[in-house]
């Protein structure tokens, strides 16, 4: 198997307010590939699709058990600690309620958590260690420290 995550599913319950919800964070949804039963969004690289909870569980075969806590959290990194406190302000303007506000973390960085409207957990990061290139894309071991 290739090293790589070519698409993220997120199961959820109202497919056009999660689709306005990420919009308004400013993302902006591939028209061309998007319907009423799905929505893609082009992540540099990677997609993020927004499908119906009952319709993703029922093509993996599993049950549609109750929204909880699942062991899986997405990252969104950020260029600075301004940037990670600005961006759950963000989200939290666009309807995610704020699990874990902005602070100094174990490892080193800056981080807080969001739960989007399905209870999907994102971390907004500054990372000192591995820091954004120009493309957004992390830089593992750089070791740039913020400015």
């Amino acid at each position: 198997m290739e090293q790589r995550v070519s698409l993220i599913s997120l199961g959820v319950r109202d497919i056009a307010g999660s689709r306005a919800f990420y919009e308004r964070l400013g993302w902006q949804a591939n028209e061309a590939s998007s319907n009423d039963s799905i929505v893609f969004f082009e992540l540099g690289g990677v997609l993020l699709g927004l499908y119906g909870r009952a319709a993703l569980a029922e093509d993996a075969q599993v049950p549609d058990s109750e929204p909880g806590f699942s062991g899986v959290a997405l990252a969104h990194n950020v260029r600075s600690r301004a940037a990670v406190e600005a961006t759950l302000e963000e989200a939290r303007r666009a309807g995610a309620r704020i699990l874990k506000p902005a602070q100094e973390v174990f490892w080193g960085g800056y981080s807080g958590y969001f739960a989007d409207p399905d209870g999907h957990l994102w971390e907004v990061a500054y990372n000192p260690y591995a820091p954004l290139d120009d493309e957004g894309r992390m830089q593992l071991g750089a070791g740039a420290a913020e400015t």
